[in-house]
């Protein structure tokens, strides 16, 4: 596909997670900002510039950047992400990137699969594409929060899902087990999140209120952390 013959004229390009680019370290907004030729003038500087004399560096809107919308006072991302990010799609190629996409793709429907018993799916019916979205509807009653759940799978050794993005009734648990997990990993995650659903319905309320119980730093006083942040550090 090719974004401007359908009349894009401005699209950000999420370099995370499917090219490599993990959350941290410049985070899901790096990506390069791509325009088309009628919006291209007007991009603010500083601009490389590539023509038959080679690279030049057009740094104000005047002259050449005459049109530019102004001038950026930082620099236009985390160059680090988009030289990671280039240097993965390089390695891998064209059937490189389709087999990591298709092995993402095919990794998220089989935890779909594996915990549709056990946790409530908003959109239940056929596959999903690298992303397994669950919701908390199967908490309620219980007295367990998705965040409760959340720092109980710290305990179990896990990075949290994705939540509470939705802002709908019922939060989102949206997991996105990507295409470098195998098969025995992704067992042993769902066997994890499978063992703590059993203890929710169980009502081992202590287990989850409290957690997480086994890792280096507990959990904050979100309330406090809310009303009285601290915003800036000093020695102790």
């Amino acid at each position: 596909m090719r974004p401007g013959d359908l009349g894009v004229d401005a699209m950000h390009i999420n370099l995370h997670k499917t090219f490599s680019t993990p959350h941290g370290g410049g985070g899901p907004g790096a990506g390069p900002v791509v325009l088309s030729a009628a919006l291209a003038p007007f991009a603010p500087v500083p601009w490389i510039i590539h023509d038959e004399a080679g690279f030049s560096l057009i740094e104000q809107p005047a002259g050449e950047g005459g049109a530019a919308l102004g001038r950026m006072c930082a620099f236009h991302g985390q160059m680090g992400m988009y030289v990671r990010a280039l240097a993965y799609m390089m390695s891998h190629g064209s059937d490189g990137l389709r087999q990591v996409a298709e092995d993402a793709v095919l990794n998220a429907n089989y935890v779909k699969a594996r915990l549709a018993g056990a946790m409530t799916q908003p959109f239940p019916e056929g596959p999903c594409m690298h992303e397994a979205l669950f919701d908390d509807r199967w908490l309620e009653g219980p007295g367990v929060t998705t965040l409760d759940f959340a720092k109980a799978m710290i305990d179990e050794g896990f990075h949290p899902m994705t939540m509470y993005f939705s802002a709908g009734r019922s939060r989102a648990m949206l997991i996105e087990p990507t295409e470098t997990e195998s098969r025995r990993e992704l067992d042993r995650f769902c066997d994890a999140l499978l063992e703590l659903a059993a203890a929710v319905r169980l009502g081992d309320l202590e287990r989850f209120k409290g957690a997480p119980w086994r890792a280096p730093l507990r959990r904050l006083d979100e309330t406090l952390a809310a009303r009285k942040p601290r915003l800036r550090w000093t020695a102790a």
